[in-house]
């Protein structure tokens, strides 16, 4: 070449070089390979475009795998995918050995390869040698069995059908690929096509559905049980004259129609069509009819998990309400439920809504009123769903005949026991959350049996445990009481009721698990709904894996979950921090045989006050409120009603603490001796407090106290 005479064609240099150029899109399926590459892989010498099947029928097997997996090494790597590949001929025969070099890409758009390479024709490398130590090595029949191995593997793992006939689809046969897969399903008398690859849709409607009795391969193979084999167009057409015309314009040369059989069952039959002539070897027919074997179990698997999750799925439609898009005035209901991974997919866990009646001769408001129920049978097989279906209706029974909440409950425990002692050796019991609710006014009566405490959050975010009395399970004992709780559900506000799935799923404690969904419950932002998916994702999703509990055992359970809000003025239960109130606030109240509900009220206000910016407040503000509250206990015999209110912007928020109670008498201040057991309240309240005072009600009084926020200390 002479100086500044212009470069030859990048072609032209391949071309002399005895070097092909081919490209290969894995979204399009397609291997695009120019004149020289095409001669390489033992086609006519010109430009074609060829499917991912058609390439690789025309290599070994085993090189196919190892491209694969170099390709993807190199496309992480971002290096040069180079490999040796054997070139096959229709007989299986290699016919020479060529070194590919590609650059491979990934789209993660598309979730695609792109390669552009090149062929060139290599010698075998000697055995022993480093080159031959690199390359695949390996006879048709170590190929076979391979190949056996993957495709077992792969169908044993497909959990659907669509599943098995994807995997079938891809398989890559030893030298002999097949381009086009069809499977048939017996339905009755007639065949019907379940699933076909390598056909334009459309293409397979005239086999769409045929009787038995059709002159058709598929057809002769399911009713005699012998595979048929047809390696030409001319034996298809006289084997077959009736159908051949229908299988003419598919373009097969060869065809192989084999049983698929389960325990001695016919179920369908399997073809397999390729695009050149194949002479269905002895070889060849082994490993048909061993993937046809393989396929058959797949498919067996695949139909009977199917036909047990569409049992499941109607379990759960009869077992489980459809709460649907709820038209409760100014509230909102979601519930969610989620069965275990493994056996059967319906446990003992339920969730319901039941509509109550409206007027009684209680004073109420009205109609409109309903309960929420959450509960959990002992156990995780058919027993205990089948319990569940008889508990869960017997609740509503005695719901809708206008029983308060603890006479539904002792009634369901009595009906428990009952069933329980139809079969002594295997008692069960179960724990019961039983809310009603009345839309109007916000007020919850709640009975629990052994149950997990609702929990309320609020609109600013903040989460508190709502302990309410219980009893003991249901079933236990007939004779069990179940006092209610009242609770007064504010506009903004969100109940959460729950198994205890919920919280212990992942290797949690009741500790650890609260603390996993308490925070997800401060931190979401979203519709109810939204939220509902956001704690079943936090416990079965992928992020449960980055929160996984103490406890090594990690067995699932199920989970029911209902959340029930309280629509705002805007009325609606979005959680978007701009127009969160700025405030929250907690009513309990403590009677006087229930003292240890001085320590409920203790953690209440901790919990009320967990974001509080002056821990030493905080302690303080405790400190006060339990003397409040004993010297109601102790100096009156009334009960004691606690109002603890927060409000204002974090940094400069206001804590206002009232216990009101209904004794007369007003208490005064005293300067107590320093031996002296009692006198010692009020003066902790004018140290600690910023601002504090008693205020006479028209029956009792209220004693009070604030702290604010960010404030050195009281004054004075």
């Amino acid at each position: 070449m002479r100086t500044g005479e212009p470069l030859p064609a990048v072609g032209e240099v391949l071309a002399a070089l005895a070097t092909g150029l081919w490209h290969w899109d894995t979204s399009t399926g397609l291997v695009t390979v120019d004149a020289e590459a095409a001669r390489l892989l033992g086609l006519p010498a010109e430009q074609v475009s060829l499917t991912e099947a058609q390439a690789r029928a025309r290599l070994h097997p085993v090189d196919w795998n190892e491209i694969t997996g170099v390709v993807q090494l190199a496309a992480a790597e971002d290096t040069l995918a180079e490999v040796r590949v054997r070139i096959m001929d229709e007989r299986g025969r290699v016919v020479r050995v060529v070194l590919s070099r590609s650059k491979p890409s990934f789209d993660p758009a598309r979730k695609a390869y792109e390669l552009v390479g090149t062929l060139q024709e290599v010698t075998e490398p000697a055995p022993g040698t480093p080159a031959g130590r690199r390359a695949v090595t390996g006879d048709w029949r170590r190929s076979r069995e391979a190949f056996l191995l993957d495709a077992g593997r792969a169908l044993a793992e497909a959990r659907s059908t669509q599943e098995v006939l994807r995997v079938t689809a891809n398989l890559s046969m030893p030298g002999f690929s097949p381009n086009g897969l069809a499977v048939f399903g017996l339905e009755g008398d007639r065949l019907t096509v379940i699933g076909n690859h390598g056909h334009e849709r459309g293409e397979g409607d005239p086999f769409t559905s045929m009787a038995l009795g059709t002159d058709h391969p598929a057809a002769e193979v399911v009713r005699t049980g012998r595979a048929v084999y047809l390696p030409s167009p001319a034996q298809y057409k006289t084997r077959y004259p009736l159908t051949w015309p229908l299988a003419r314009p598919f373009g097969s040369h060869s065809w192989a129609f084999l049983p698929l059989v389960v325990a001695g069952r016919t179920i369908g039959a399997w073809m397999a069509a390729f695009a050149y002539p194949v002479a269905f070897t002895p070889d060849e027919r082994s490993v048909l009819t061993t993937v046809a074997r393989m396929l058959a179990q797949a498919l067996s698997r695949a139909g009977l998990a199917e036909s047990e999750r569409a049992l499941t799925d109607g379990l759960q439609r009869t077992m489980l309400p459809r709460l649907g898009p709820q038209r409760i005035p100014g509230m909102s209901v979601a519930a969610r439920y989620v069965p275990t991974g493994g056996g059967l997919q319906v446990g003992g866990d339920w969730y319901d809504m039941i509509p109550l009646p409206g007027g009684t001769s209680r004073a109420r408001s009205g109609g409109g009123r309903f309960a929420l129920v959450v509960g959990d049978v002992q156990g995780h097989d058919v027993r205990a769903a089948g319990l569940m279906g008889q508990l869960r209706i017997a609740l509503r029974a005695y719901a809708s005949e206008g029983h308060r909440p603890d006479a539904v409950l002792a009634r369901a425990s009595r009906f428990l026991h009952g069933v329980g002692d139809a079969d002594p050796a295997e008692p069960r019991f179960a724990t019961c959350l039983y809310v009603e609710v009345d839309p109007a006014t916000g007020v919850l009566e709640v009975a629990r049996a052994g149950h997990l405490d609702p929990a309320i959050r609020m609109p600013d975010g903040t989460v508190l445990s709502r302990p309410t009395a219980g009893g003991l399970p249901l079933g236990i004992d007939p004779d069990a009481d179940y006092p209610t709780t009242r609770i007064l559900l504010e506009p903004g506000e969100t109940m959460v009721l729950c198994t205890d799935g919920l919280i212990e799923t992942g290797g949690h404690d009741l500790e650890t698990g609260w603390q996993r969904i308490r925070a997800l419950l401060e931190g979401h932002r979203g519709d109810l709904e939204e939220l509902a998916d956001a704690l079943v994702q936090a416990v079965h999703g992928p992020s449960s894996h980055h929160t996984a509990g103490p406890l090594t055992d990690r067995r699932e359970d199920d989970i029911a979950l209902l959340l029930l809000c309280r629509q705002g003025e805007g009325g609606g239960c979005a959680d978007d921090v701009t127009v969160r109130p700025p405030g929250r606030r907690t009513v309990l109240t403590v009677a006087q045989a229930e003292p240890e509900r001085i320590a409920v009220a203790r953690q209440q206000l901790r919990e009320l006050l967990h974001d509080w910016s002056s821990p030493d407040q905080v302690d303080s503000a405790v400190l006060l409120l339990s003397e409040m509250l004993t010297n109601v206990l102790v100096h009156t015999d009334t009960d004691a009603l606690l109002v603890a209110e927060v409000t204002g912007r974090a940094g400069d928020r206001r804590m206002r603490v009232e216990v009101t109670d209904a004794g007369d008498d007003l208490p005064h201040r005293r300067s107590p001796g320093e031996l002296a057991s009692s006198g010692r309240g009020l003066l902790l309240i004018g140290l600690l407090a910023h601002a504090w005072g008693v205020d006479p009600r028209g029956e009792g009084k209220t004693t009070w106290f604030e702290l604010h926020e960010n404030t050195d200390g009281p004054p004075g």
